[in-house]
Formats: C-alpha cells, sequence, structure tokens
C-alpha cells in the first residue's frame, strides 16, 4: 500500500487546483468574468488533476455517494445503514473523495480516507453551506479513532466579488469561517480550521480568494 499524503500535501494541491481554475477560466473569458460564472465542474476537475500530480497520489473518485464511502471507511462494511439512520443522513454524494492508493483484490476492499466538498460562488455562509458542514461532520463523528477511517473532510470553496460590493471579502471571511465554526461546535468529536490564499484583485473588476474549510477528529 502506497503511504497517503499528508494532510497539507493535499490541502496545497487543493488550493492550487482551484487557482489553476480561476487562471484558465480568466484567461478563456479575456478577464471579462469570473470563475462563479464558469461550469458546474470546472473546480473539481482542476482540483482532482492537481491532486493527481501529488507524489505516491490517493485514489481519486468523483460524485462517491455517502452509502459507498460509509462502507469503505467504517470499521464494520456493513453497518453504514444503521449508521446513516443514527446520524440522520440521507443518500447524497461528495465531489471528490480520496482513497488509499493500493493493488484491489476485489471490489469490495476500497479504503476511503478523505472527503471533499467543492462550492463555486461562496459569498456568504448560506443554509446550503451550513447543511454541507453539518454533513460532514456527521460523516466524521466518532467515538474511537478505529471506527472510521475518515481522517478529515474538506469544504473547498471560490470566492468572488465586484468591485460595487458593499462588503468586501477581507470582512466577509471571518463571518463565514465563524458560521461555519458553529456547526462544528456542536461535535466534541471534532475540531476545524480554516486556510485560504491572499484575496487576489482584478483591475477594474474586482476580488476573488479560494479557501478550505478543514474538519477533523479530536483523536
Amino acid at each position: 500500500m502506497i503511504k497517503f499524503p499528508a494532510q497539507e500535501v493535499v490541502i496545497k494541491a487543493l488550493l492550487n487546483g482551484m487557482m489553476k481554475a480561476v487562471n484558465n477560466f480568466l484567461v478563456w473569458t479575456n478577464n471579462r468574468l469570473f470563475l462563479s460564472h464558469g461550469p458546474h465542474k470546472i473546480i473539481s476537475i482542476h482540483v482532482a488533476q492537481e491532486i493527481a500530480t501529488i507524489d505516491n497520489a490517493p485514489e481519486i473518485f468523483i460524485d462517491a455517494t455517502i452509502a459507498d464511502i460509509l462502507r469503505c471507511s467504517l470499521n464494520d462494511r456493513e453497518a453504514y445503514k444503521e449508521y446513516m439512520h443514527e446520524k440522520q443522513l440521507s443518500q447524497g454524494s461528495f465531489d471528490i473523495t480520496l482513497d488509499d492508493r493500493f493493488e484491489h483484490k476485489n471490489n469490495n476492499d476500497s479504503i476511503s480516507r478523505v472527503i471533499v466538498t467543492v462550492k463555486n460562488g461562496v459569498r456568504n455562509a448560506k443554509q446550503e453551506h451550513l447543511n454541507e458542514i453539518e454533513k460532514i461532520c456527521k460523516m466524521l463523528d466518532r467515538k474511537n479513532s478505529d471506527d472510521s477511517t475518515l481522517d478529515y473532510g474538506v469544504f473547498a470553496f471560490y470566492s468572488d466579488l465586484s468591485n460595487n460590493a458593499r462588503k468586501k471579502l477581507h470582512k466577509r471571511l471571518p463571518e463565514i469561517e465563524k458560521k461555519f465554526d458553529e456547526v462544528v461546535k456542536n461535535f466534541s468529536s471534532l475540531k476545524s480550521k480554516f486556510i485560504h490564499n491572499e484575496i487576489q484583485s482584478i483591475a477594474d473588476s474586482g476580488e476573488w480568494v479560494v479557501g478550505c474549510y478543514v474538519i477533523e477528529p479530536v483523536n
């Protein structure tokens, strides 16, 4: 089994992938449109490509279902239905899931390690975003470290504002982080941190930023 890359390496790849998506979109539109006007999957595609360049890259899955991720991470693979019922998790999916890379012996031996939600155009902590943070928390919430192989989850997002916006990103980002923190605090087994690049400006247009809100078990 190939050693799974460190969290710092994965987060760097997530940020770099989002920034490449921004830069490519600006080139394609001659700096006329922000990435928030781009296709739905443009960020996920760039992020997946960037993660694939990591030394000893993990296995990358797009839109893996909650049930499949739980089957590939819970200590008891057959307990995913009970887990979903207990945590009040409805079926859905995550934009990107990272698994251990190894030679598989059957179609039921995958090991999931990281779950990633990717969102475009996040300017405020809307209810849909808070629901996504809660979903990540429910996937990671556990009593013992050996209950699940999931190491952490990430809410990765891109945000942009026009020059006409009254409240700029340097004020919005702390507000978004605070709202996300309020959700995570409901889970005593979890902790969080927020990592983002420097806010970038585009002449005569506005500003943009990419960030990763990371949620992980305390132990």
